[in-house]
């Protein structure tokens, strides 16, 4: 259906109205009328009022004659700058007084042909352009309802957001306080015999909670949480190496006391970690899991990769007898790789730079973290 001026502060309803396209700063008004092959726009301005007429094609409407006029909310510089383009005219009309306006025009009745540039709408307490989905809101409304509404909508991302994050950090607490009370019990039950068969107990709980830590990649990347996604990457994917590419990969090894206390020091650090997480989801600080989150790892860490570098290392046998992930020549892609060799050379050139690499990371964020407490407490 084509826009028509059916409005009372359009004087020519027997013409039809282009449709016009309009936003704010403090300072003006734009204006972009929506007409193609329009050679010269009559345009009367005076100071309260805007009288547009000019013969081109409207958007469906095709080549007519198309007009409007209309009063503004309030009081503007009747000297306006008209700049011609190939799809449309734009209009910049200066503001008497720098204030924002609730509408456009003074009469509140709502005019079909009279829309919100979405391209140019800014709001006041925004310091940059922003762009959003023109489908969330209604063209026709006042733009402190458009404010609301997207408040709103904002509010309700950022609800689902916490929901979300405090769910995720309950369901990993809960996966590795069950594996790591399995450990607990069934070591008390059987002394240091259950180290053999701790592993296959333990297994599909706690392969399940590792393969999960995956999403903690990708929140940072969809903002999801604050800080970079590298540490969480190295993290994370660390483990996935030592879990499936050492440990899942030789039964042999699985037996062996450093994989049980691998795994016990891997579910210590996360029954923590997962708490304090799911707390400040909605802003709760318990001073002493903050403290744990931020001290346990002085010890954690070093025996974690103590126990990692003693499974690589126990390992090396076995993959020189087996040749898993070593590849020969001849090959069609002519190339050699000996993961025996690999795995020797991490141990030497690799394994203390990493965990350099963690604890440096680590201690930057408990003087970040346990310092800020500590200056609040001063305060």
């Amino acid at each position: 259906m084509s826009p028509s001026s059916g409005s009372e502060e359009n004087s020519s309803p027997r013409k039809l109205s282009p449709f016009v396209f309009w936003a704010q700063t403090e300072s003006n008004i734009s204006l972009r009328v929506s007409l193609q092959d329009v050679s010269e726009p009559d345009i009367k301005t005076d100071t309260n009022s805007i009288e547009f007429s000019a013969h081109g094609i409207g958007a469906n409407s095709g080549r007519n004659e198309y007009y409007f006029k209309f009063i503004f909310f309030k009081e503007i510089d009747h000297n306006v700058q008209v700049k011609m383009k190939q799809m449309a005219i734009e209009i910049l009309i200066e503001k008497k007084d720098l204030e924002w306006w609730p509408r456009l025009t003074k009469n509140p009745d709502r005019l079909a042909w009279l829309k919100l540039d979405f391209d140019k709408l800014k709001t006041d307490d925004e310091e940059e352009e922003e762009s959003f989905d023109s489908k969330l809101f209604d063209t026709n409304e006042t733009l402190s309802q458009i404010k609301n509404r997207k408040k709103k909508y904002q509010e309700r991302v950022e609800k689902f957001r916490k929901i979300y994050l405090f769910l995720y950090n309950l369901s990993q607490f809960i996966g590795f306080l069950y594996v790591l009370i399995v450990l607990n019990i069934e070591y008390a039950k059987e002394g240091p015999v259950f180290m053999e068969r701790a592993y296959e107990l333990v297994r599909t709980a706690f392969t399940f909670c590792q393969v999960l830590q995956v999403l903690e990649v990708i929140h940072p990347l969809l903002g999801y949480t604050a800080g970079s996604a590298l540490p969480s990457f190295l993290q994370v994917f660390g483990r996935m190496f030592m879990l499936f590419g050492m440990i899942n990969a030789e039964p042999r090894i699985q037996s062996k006391p450093a994989v049980f206390y691998l795994l016990y020091v891997y579910c210590v650090s996360e029954v923590i970690r997962y708490p304090y997480y799911m707390l400040r989801v909605y802003n709760v600080d318990v001073g002493l899991l903050t403290w744990l989150r931020y001290t346990v790892w002085i010890a954690l860490y070093p025996l974690g990769f103590l126990c990692e570098g003693i499974i690589i290392l126990r390992n090396i046998p076995y993959f020189e007898e087996t040749l898993k992930y070593s590849v020969f020549l001849p090959n069609k892609w002519n190339f050699s790789f000996y993961f025996p060799s690999i795995m020797r050379l991490y141990l030497l050139l690799g394994l203390f730079p990493l965990l350099y690499t963690a604890m440096t990371h680590m201690y930057r964020q408990r003087v970040k973290i346990l310092g800020r407490s500590q200056r609040h407490k001063n305060d």
